[in-house]
């Protein structure tokens, strides 16, 4: 048999490396910020066709960059974290069209159908708000529609491509991404030396952290879930290494824990110089409930929930919190009021809360015109000028508060939708504290809290911005990844 000509090989090797040295005289033209991004999204396109789930942490990492990229670099496109998640979505599905296995998660032998078809009747009850809603509404609405959408596509490729043996990198990889935003906030607040002046704290010289966020209290919420996640399995980690203390040495889990203790230290920072009131009683919660969930025993995670909570209430007592977070999270109680704040006296002490309850008010009666199905979603900033008070007309996006603004936006049947669409991921989680072991029990009783912190802190402020949401269906991925191991 005669040998194929070569020539075809030598032609397409020849136009490789003429397309590697034109690529390097390029980048050797550009200043090195843009050569180092460039190869950096570069590395991060070839990761993510190498393994879809690389995709689905670099869109994490690049979605949370949003509002930075929006307001520092506007010559950028601020939405490249979402190129990263459609590009690991097509890669993973064209991998399934190639080998005629394509499951789609609506039965409930998928791992992903135990949360992803909740996710996927809340979209429905939301789509159904938007029935009869006018043209400026269906432009607010319809992006909030694609939010929930990108939850449950990222819920599904995570449950689908990750494995128990994949958990500690997809880990690795969310954790790199709370070191970094944690690093960009403590480096604002204390190593900068500026900042914006809205953001001072008031008789220091530190500045209110806010990463790549461009508002400290969303900044603070993700931390904290973040948080929440890493101090969970290092907690559920100890106690095996408590337990079985040759093991842990003999299987370097202790190298894991100090890791998670780094990283934890310096989200615990971060979420301390965020100032944000919410995102510290959020936390507090999380710490209560991943406490319960802790001991195997339900009942010693009462007393262990019940010591902490009483143990806080001592050092306050007795006078041993630092005296300024203590005044942060008291400080707003003389201002609260459940009732109309018209006419109410407005200073700079009671501003930020007279101006959370007044948008509370607003959404309260966008609930009462529009009684069942609400404004619809999205609709609180356009529907806003007809039920805004006197002094404050300006809209600030939501209602700082979900429920009220999903109240407002959705009605009645959609609340009832949110609420039993998360009620249903806390009892997944919580059954899965119960039964696993190992690293996937430290996950979930991580996720306990994390659920726990959006939930509590959502009372205050809505955390589904600057692409958050992408973080929540990254998580979503992973109750689903550890019930699926938990019940094989």
């Amino acid at each position: 048999m005669r040998p194929s000509p070569a020539w075809p090989t030598s032609l397409l090797e020849t136009t490789g490396l003429l397309l590697a040295l034109a690529a390097g005289g390029l980048l050797a033209r550009l200043p090195l910020p843009t050569t180092v991004a460039l190869v950096g999204l570069a590395a991060l396109v070839a990761g993510t066709m190498a393994e879809p789930l690389v995709g689905a942490v670099a869109g994490v990492f690049l979605g949370l960059l949003r509002a930075y990229l929006q307001t520092e670099m506007p010559q950028v496109l601020a939405q490249v974290g979402h190129l990263f998640i459609a590009l690991a979505l097509a890669t993973h599905w064209a991998r399934g069209l190639l080998s005629r296995r394509f499951p789609i998660p609506i039965g409930w032998e998928h791992p992903a159908s135990y949360l992803f078809l909740p996710v996927l009747a809340f979209l429905g009850v939301a789509t159904l708000s938007l029935w009869d809603a006018p043209g400026p509404f269906l432009d607010t609405g319809i992006p909030e529609l694609v939010k929930w959408g990108e939850i449950g596509l990222v819920l599904w490729l995570v449950a689908e491509r990750a494995t128990p043996r994949s958990i500690p990198a997809l880990l690795a990889g969310i954790l790199v991404v709370g070191v970094f935003q944690a690093g960009v906030g403590l480096y604002q607040s204390a190593l900068r030396g500026e900042g914006p002046e809205p953001f001072l704290i008031p008789g220091t010289d530190f500045y209110r952290a806010y990463g790549t966020f461009e508002q400290p209290n969303p900044y603070a919420g993700t931390m904290g879930m973040m948080l929440a996640l890493t101090v969970g399995i290092g907690g559920v980690l100890a106690l095996e290494c408590a337990r079985h203390f040759s093991g842990c040495l003999a299987h370097r889990k202790w190298a894991g824990l100090v890791i998670l203790l780094v990283g934890s230290a310096l989200m615990g920072g971060a979420l301390v110089a965020s100032w944000s009131r919410g995102a510290w009683i959020g936390f507090a919660a999380a710490l209560a409930a991943m406490a319960l969930a802790l001991p195997r025993r339900t009942r010693w995670g009462v007393i262990l929930a019940v010591g902490l909570v009483v143990l806080s209430l001592f050092l306050y007592a007795a006078g041993l919190l630092p005296a300024r977070i203590v005044a942060r999270l008291t400080e707003f109680a003389t201002d609260l009021r459940l009732q109309d704040v018209r006419g109410v006296g407005i200073n700079s002490a009671n501003y930020a809360v007279i101006e959370r309850l007044a948008h509370w008010q607003s959404a309260v009666e966008m609930w009462r015109a529009h009684f069942w199905t609400g404004v619809g979603l999205g609709g609180y900033e356009p529907a806003y000028p007809e039920f805004a008070l006197i002094n404050w007309p300006l809209a600030l996006g939501h209602a700082h508060n979900i429920y009220l603004n999903v109240l407002a936006e959705m009605g009645l049947v959609g609340l009832i939708a949110y609420l039993l669409l998360w009620g249903w991921v806390f009892w997944q989680t919580w059954r899965v504290t119960r039964r696993a072991s190992g690293l996937a029990r430290g996950v979930a009783v991580g996720l306990l809290g994390a659920w726990t912190h959006l939930t509590v802190h959502h009372l205050f402020d809505n955390l589904y911005v600057n692409n958050v949401h992408l973080l929540v269906g990254l998580m979503l991925g992973l109750l689903a990844v550890v019930r699926a191991a938990d019940t094989k």
